[in-house]
């Protein structure tokens, strides 16, 4: 390298290092860390920093031991890595070519670690620089890995290997796209596929790795490989590596639903296989083999495949839903401990719920998404660490042991048992009732335990089977809610959760015997001595809420009272739970909940807790969502609590957005987190749809922050879930309280015309990014109902992206037809502008229209777009059967004034057409004999 590093800067710098990776002593590492921040601003901070990394011996005048020299280099690893990802458009290309050069050394490394941290940096580069931005790259790593010259290190084969899996995972896009004519992927996956017969373990468990990122995906390389492929796994799936099995196994569960063609002949030997590999010792690598039974289940065209194997499938995964000794060892002996506090560490974090999706079929209202079902992986988020990372907030590993806070193969088979009852109903139960009678009452509580899991497990596929005997096992249940033993409490809440609609539904005498017990035995765990319990209670509860529905109206007042209690005993886990138990029974009991005898409790409670919460706590998210739901419920009730509730969400969106801007200018400065702007936006959204509006209006009018300017911000802002909460926050601004938006429009539409440009969000394909533009298209409807002149300039530019729209085929169905009731919606103000352009669109329009149901947004819609074929209707001759049609089938209630209007759109349209027709009679008998008697009988000809 002819860059050298001066020796006493090298010096101070590697002593920073040291010192911000040290936890002994936090003053040391706090000054460590702002000198590390000054040294960014140095132009050679990242040649100093590839020197340390790729220099295995400290160099002259770094005096330190071996093992404290390593904290020094990964520290350099990490700092590099992240710098290259905050600061690479200012890099000089001589530092970059100087990391690229010091990379391919660090591959090497004699230490694991390093070679992660290099890898680490190698995919940060490709990231940010793309495939072009180092040419020789890939070939130099495949060479590697691949040992062309029989003379490469194991480290580096390694090193290699390892940092190519990274690169595949990081850059799964850039490398299965085109790239001068030719996709990466063409030449890397054969090379991936042949690494696999590498003699190194290492080597074969990164390759299947790096393949295993593209097995789920629909690729022309993977096309002409997979029968490579699945050679190779069957070599493979005797290997001796069980990190080699495990990365096997997850191969089939990919292919399942990529190729399951492929696997149909080999089914025989993949059930042996998976069953082998699921009794091994390796945890990890039997709960990967007991996917495979899920995956295969869950698979519409592949299930069935399994039939001949249930008999030995069944009892496998009910022998693996019993915790093992292991297992029983981490949970302890759970002891009543509900004055005990919780630990940090054991409270989850809160993240936003991002549900606020306007539907076309519905009424513009939020729409709920949550789902209470069983399974589910506990225990949080995926972090944001790369390997060998170090993450400073995790001291103790306790969560990741406890069985009950990870994916576990117990969970996985409970699951499987689920979606095989599902698939095979009653044969199901047959294997199980043998094994039921013999353990419900099973003196060892594992045994219990896992019987009444396997019996909730069933619940929904095997209805039919279990009815006969659901009660007497639906007493027993609920008299196990007592059990000595807390896990039993725990899993018997969560089934009795399950059979909750059963008990929902029976006819009153019999809903008094069985549902009113279940409910009380339920709600009463809730308030056990356990905290596991207490949550399991929680959780179940909120199933009952789901499953029961309007059965729980006549329970509102007791249930809500056990509610206060639980806002006054629980601690901080539980109450997280407990918000969701509310949202839920908000949205199931509606108006109920204003009562006021069930308002003011319960709103006394929320607001107690919201009052003590910080802008800055993570319990806000839940809490916020949780007063969303409670808002919408109690409707114009709400208003006593609302401006408070208003002011102080309007505080948070303000506050986050100077802090957002002030971290762009200040490194000092963290980014915000932007799940307290999304959940902010979606309270504002519920209190003004709950509100009339000259008391929404009043609140707006009087909020020290311009909200709409505030607004504006966050129709911009990079995060997609923010995005879409404000045009929530928009369009429902437009329906309830337009006089005030007005003003601002000029300001807001070009952001929201820019939304609906759809390439970026068709690239990326993600459901966050069709949401944002569900969203913008719902918002642009309900302006575009009120906004009469003012909408003229932006009338052009929106029919062309709502036609671009309606014509993709990868547009989503349901985004498709919210983009059709805008378009509509834009015609009843519009008419002349669109109607020269009606051709264009005119086919795709009524296509979209077809499956959505008639209610308000359509028949809006429906009028806006006769209002543009009044103003051309010559232009609809290529689809004017299918028009005809259309109206023919509208389903007419004409009780309801905009249904009137409508109607009478339609007798003006087809009086227009009858005169201008010569042999109209001769036009309409071309439609089916229905729609022929649906126009005579509606319709005056």
């Amino acid at each position: 390298m002819s860059w050298q590093p001066a020796p006493e800067s090298l010096r101070q710098l590697a002593a920073c290092l040291k010192d911000s990776l040290s936890g002994f002593d936090k003053n040391a590492q706090k000054q460590a860390e702002l000198m590390l921040q000054q040294a960014k601003n140095s132009p050679d901070i990242n040649n100093y920093l590839a020197y340390i990394l790729s220099s295995p011996e400290p160099p002259e005048g770094v005096s330190f031991s071996q093992s404290e020299y390593h904290l020094v280099r990964s520290a350099a690893g990490i700092m590099l890595k992240n710098n290259l990802k905050s600061d690479w458009k200012i890099i000089p290309e001589s530092s970059l070519q100087l990391v690229k050069l010091a990379v391919p050394i660090a591959l090497q490394d004699k230490n694991t670690q390093i070679r992660n941290f290099a890898g680490n940096v190698a995919t940060e580069i490709v990231q940010r620089g793309g495939l072009l931005g180092w040419p020789e790259l890939l070939p130099q790593l495949i060479e590697t890995f691949g040992n062309v010259s029989g003379q490469i290190s194991n480290e580096a084969q390694e090193g290699a290997m390892s940092a190519m899996a990274k690169i595949c995972e990081d850059n799964t896009r850039m490398l299965t796209r085109e790239v001068n004519g030719q996709r990466p992927l063409n030449y890397i996956l054969p090379q991936l596929i042949a690494a696999t017969k590498s003699p190194l373990s290492k080597v074969r468990v990164s390759a299947l790795t790096a393949i295993n990122v593209f097995t789920p995906r629909e690729s022309q390389a993977m096309n002409n490989s997979v029968d490579d492929l699945l050679q190779h796994l069957f070599t493979l799936a005797n290997d001796e590596s069980a990190d080699v099995r495990r990365q096997v196994c997850r191969s089939f569960v990919s292919l399942v639903d990529r190729r399951p063609e492929k696997l149909i002949p080999h089914m025989a030997g993949l059930v042996d296989y998976t069953i082998r590999q699921q009794r091994s010792d390796d945890e990890d690598l039997s709960c990967e083999a007991a996917e495979f039974w899920l995956t295969v289940g869950e698979h519409e065209d592949l299930w069935q495949e399994l039939r001949p194997y249930i008999e030995q499938i069944i009892p496998l995964l009910l022998e693996y839903m019993v915790y093992t000794g292991e297992d029983i060892a981490l949970l302890g002996g759970q002891s009543d401990d509900e004055d005990e506090e919780d630990r940090a560490e054991d409270i989850k974090p809160a993240f936003a719920k991002k549900n606020l999706t306007r539907a076309a079929n519905g009424d513009g209202t939020m729409t709920p998404s949550s789902t209470k079902e069983g399974y589910e992986t506990v225990g949080g988020m995926e972090d944001d660490l790369e390997d060998g990372e170090i993450d400073d907030d995790d001291d103790d590993g306790d969560g990741d042991d406890n069985p009950d806070e990870k994916w576990t193969v117990r969970k996985c088979c409970a699951a499987a048992l689920d979606v095989f009852a599902r698939n095979f109903g009653g044969p199901v139960f047959e294997f199980i009732l043998p094994y039921l009678e013999e353990n419900l009452k099973h003196a060892d509580w594992p045994q219990r335990e896992a019987a009444v899991l396997a019996l909730g497990a069933v619940a929904d596929g095997c209805e039919s089977a279990i009815l006969p005997h659901l009660p007497a096992l639906v007493p027993y249940l609920i008299s196990l809610l007592t059990d000595p033993e807390p896990v039993i409490r725990t899993i018997t809440c969560w089934t009795l959760g399950r059979y909750s609609g059963w008990a929902a539904a029976l006819p009153e005498p019999e809903r008094q015997m069985f549902f009113l017990p279940m409910m009380d035995g339920i709600l009463k765990k809730m308030l056990d001595r356990n905290k596991k319990v207490q949550e399991a209670g929680a959780s179940a509860f909120a199933n009952v809420e789901d499953r029961a529905g309007k059965a729980l109206i006549p329970y509102t007042e007791p249930i809500v009272k056990q509610f206060v209690i639980c806002f006054q005993k629980y601690k901080d886990r539980n109450m997280y739970i407990l918000y969701d138990c509310v949202q839920t029974l908000a949205e199931q009991v509606g108006p109920t909940l204003a009562t006021p005898q069930i308002a003011k409790p319960l709103m006394d409670c929320l607001l107690t807790r919201y009052n003590i919460l910080s802008d800055e706590s993570r319990e806000i998210f839940p809490l916020l969502e949780c007063l969303s739901y409670v808002a919408l419920s109690m409707d114009t009730a709400f208003a006593p609590y609302a401006g408070p509730i208003f002011q102080r969400c309007v505080n948070i969106i303000h506050n986050n957005l100077e802090q957002s801007l002030a971290s762009v200018t200040n490194v000092a400065v963290d980014a915000p987190d932007k799940d307290f702007l999304i959940t902010s936006l979606d309270l504002l959204s519920a209190i003004v749809q709950a509100l009339n509006p000259e008391q929404a209006t009043q609140l707006v009018s009087s909020s020290p922050q311009p909200l709409f300017e505030l607004l504006s911000f966050c129709m911009e802002d990079p995060t997609d879930e923010v995005r879409q909460s404000a045009y929530a926050l928009l369009g429902d601004c437009a329906k309830f309280l337009f006089p005030l938006l007005e003003p601002h429009l000029q300001k807001l539409m070009p952001f929201l015309v820019k939304q609906l440009d759809m390439d970026d969000t068709l690239d990326e394909n993600v459901d966050s990014g069709f949401g944002v533009v569900n969203n913008a298209c719902w918002s642009a409807g309900e302006i575009a109902l009120r906004y009469g002149e003012g909408m003229k300039v932006f009338v052009p530019q929106l029919m062309t992206r709502f036609a671009e729209m309606m014509g993709n085929p990868r547009v989503p169905r349901g985004l498709v037809e919210n983009t059709a009731i805008a378009l509509g919606r834009l015609g009843q103000n519009n008419a002349d502008i669109m109607a020269p352009e009606l051709a264009s669109f005119a086919g795709l329009y009524l296509q979209a229209m077809e499956d959505i149901v008639t209610m308000d947004e359509k028949a809006s819609a429906m009028k806006g777009f006769t209002a543009v074929v009044r103003q051309n209707p010559q232009a609809m001759e290529p689809v004017l059967l299918d028009y005809f049609s259309t109206i023919a089938n509208y389903n007419m209630e004409l009780q309801n004034p905009l249904k009137q209007e409508l109607h009478a759109s339609f007798q003006d349209i087809i009086s227009v057409y009858k005169a201008n027709i010569p042999q109209f009679a001769e036009f309409i008998a071309q439609l089916d004999a229905s729609s022929q008697a649906n126009l005579r009988e509606r319709y005056s000809f």
